[in-house]
């Protein structure tokens, strides 16, 4: 400090437009802004949490040099390549029978010869797995061979539209509005205003676009934050990267598994945009606090966005349902909708391959669409006015078109007893695991439809029990921090509980009396947690795996 007084005294004293005292204007602004921005990083993560992070910055480096000495690289490298090939193996066709199609046919080909292909493609990994049997954690949202066939009629009665030209099919246009507004209306918000997306993730990535345009518009804000949960879904993550938001993760209790508001309100600074709760999180499927969030944003003058992808169209039913007092002092429902103050947008998955995005009025929507009214090529040539309201222009009609022969087909009775088979489904789970499985628990008091477990006994390892329910041909969700394993409930499952229940007891007193250690979940998640370049590793892993699902 001595130093930036000497220079402010120096200031003060020379003539008022010098070099010098450019210099040293320059050099306080850096300073002061850099401090800044110091103090609201350490207040947003604490002493400890920074010191781990400057602990675990120091320790990556440290072992990335030591790995990168000749005698390790080697090791490492034929280790890395090895687990790449594994990958690829597993995704990627391979034999002397294998066709691979790289190029277009000379001729076209007829229908039959397709749905050959087809169905030899299915097959031809060897690939057990019939998702029909329900041995599935989310992943496919059945409702039915009656239902199916509704939405492949209205796909194909819709197959070529496009609702950028709502001249040309105004059935769609109509459609996606009625979309829009059933789901306002199920979240207690019919004057609100929404889009659809292609997915949960888009909308969240569209809900963070929204807030970034909103506050530097309203608030002059040009260096934008948000604050979320340690549990929220790896979207806002996604979404903060593409649009260079700085965020603040938030570590969740242990035992509730709701994000630590001291916490929050410590991270709320004037760059904040908005805040960000779940209702239910894809980890361990509990809800955030949403009442206290509300408060805060209110009282701050921020967004706050409410993830309900996951709980989508459980959480609404659940009041009509019966279910929302939980039960002996468990899963109890609090409230998460637009009846909350202070909650400014949601988003809630319709089906696969659509979701919609809500505000709490249409003023706050206009911050999401993109408007080109100048719109021109390199030879200066209009190319028109171009406006969408979401990342995409041309969208597939199909897909609305079957979401909303989706959602009348279901109807509100439909949904609300689709909501009680699954979500007593969930929790028999979570008792059964309670009572009946000493070596586990559950994570948090989850109210709807996910289940996460991980084990408390020494002798257990939760990722052991995940690959001996794979091999009986489970497919879970393997979690971390803590270790743990989940499904999530639907349809499928209701027939399947007394299954799981039972190949869950048995994978248990497997993976406590004969171990494997090869597992998948062991092998991924081990590595992960081995050292402070696990994660790092993890993370080419996972570009290996993208890059096979791209291997012709």
């Amino acid at each position: 400090m001595s130093t930036v007084r000497t220079r402010a005294t120096a200031l003060l004293k020379a003539p008022l437009l010098s070099f010098d005292n450019a210099k040293t204007l320059l050099f306080l602004y850096v300073f002061l802004t850099h401090s800044v921005k110091a103090q609201r990083h350490l207040r947003a993560r604490g002493i400890t949490a920074s010191a781990s992070e400057l602990y675990t910055w120091i320790a990556q480096r440290v072992i990335s040099l030591l790995l990168r000495l000749p005698s390790n690289a080697t090791k490492v490298e034929t280790q890395m390549n090895q687990a790449k090939l594994d990958i690829e193996n597993k995704l990627v066709p391979k034999g002397a029978d294998v066709v691979r199609h790289l190029s277009l046919p000379d001729q076209g080909k007829t229908p039959e010869w397709i749905f050959s292909q087809m169905d030899v493609m299915d097959t031809e990994l060897g690939n057990k797995t019939n998702w029909r049997h329900g041995k599935l954690s989310g992943a496919v949202y059945h409702g039915g061979d009656e239902l199916e066939k509704v939405i492949v009629q209205a796909y194909q009665r819709y197959c070529v539209s496009n609702p950028l030209h709502p001249d040309v099919f105004p059935a769609i246009r109509k459609m996606e509005a009625e979309i829009v507004a059933m789901c306002l209306k199920l979240y207690n918000n019919p004057n609100g205003a929404g889009t659809m997306t292609s997915g949960g993730t888009e909308s969240i990535v569209m809900a963070i676009k929204t807030y970034r345009d909103w506050a530097k518009a309203v608030k002059g804000i040009t260096e934008p934050e948000m604050i979320i949960p340690l549990s929220a879904h790896a979207a806002f993550d996604k979404g903060a990267a593409y649009f260079k938001i700085k965020v603040h993760t938030i570590p969740v209790d242990r035992v509730t598994r709701q994000v630590d508001m001291k916490r929050v309100k410590r991270a709320i600074n004037p760059n904040t945009i908005m805040l960000v709760g779940s209702a239910i999180n894809f980890p361990d499927g509990n809800q955030d606090d949403i009442t206290a969030l509300g408060q805060l944003a209110s009282y701050y003058k921020i967004g706050l966005h409410v993830d309900c992808c996951l709980g989508s169209f459980i959480m609404p039913y659940l009041e009509k349902a019966g279910l929302a007092s939980g039960q002996d002092g468990k899963y109890k429902l609090s409230p998460f909708d637009f009846r909350v103050p202070g909650v400014t947008s949601i988003s809630c998955d319709t089906h696969k391959g659509t979701s919609v995005i809500m505000y709490r009025d249409a003023e706050l929507r206009r911050h999401q669409y993109y408007v080109n009214p100048n719109w021109s090529d390199s030879q200066h040539t209009t190319g028109g006015v171009y406006g969408s309201p979401g990342l995409s222009g041309s969208r597939p009609g199909a897909l609305i078109a079957g979401t909303w022969a989706v959602m009348q087909y279901m109807g509100d009775e439909g949904y609300l007893e689709s909501c009680r088979s699954i979500v007593t489904s969930a929790r028999t789970i979570a008792n059964t695991i309670v009572e009946s499985i000493p070596e586990l628990y559950i994570l948090g008091s989850p109210p709807a439809s996910v289940v996460a477990f991980a084990s408390k006994h020494p002798r257990v390892n939760i990722m052991e029990v995940g690959d001996a329910m794979a091999q009986r041909g489970w497919h879970l969700n393997a979690l971390a921090n803590p270790p743990a394993v989940h499904i999530a409930c639907t349809r499928l499952t209701v027939s399947m509980v007394d299954t799981f229940i039972a190949d869950l007891k048995d994978s248990v007193r497997e993976a406590k009396i004969a171990p494997s250690g090869k597992g998948t979940m062991v092998a991924l998640y081990g590595l992960g947690q081995s050292s402070a370049v696990g994660p790092s590793m993890v993370g080419q892993l996972a570009t290996a795996f993208l890059d096979a699902l791209y291997k012709a």
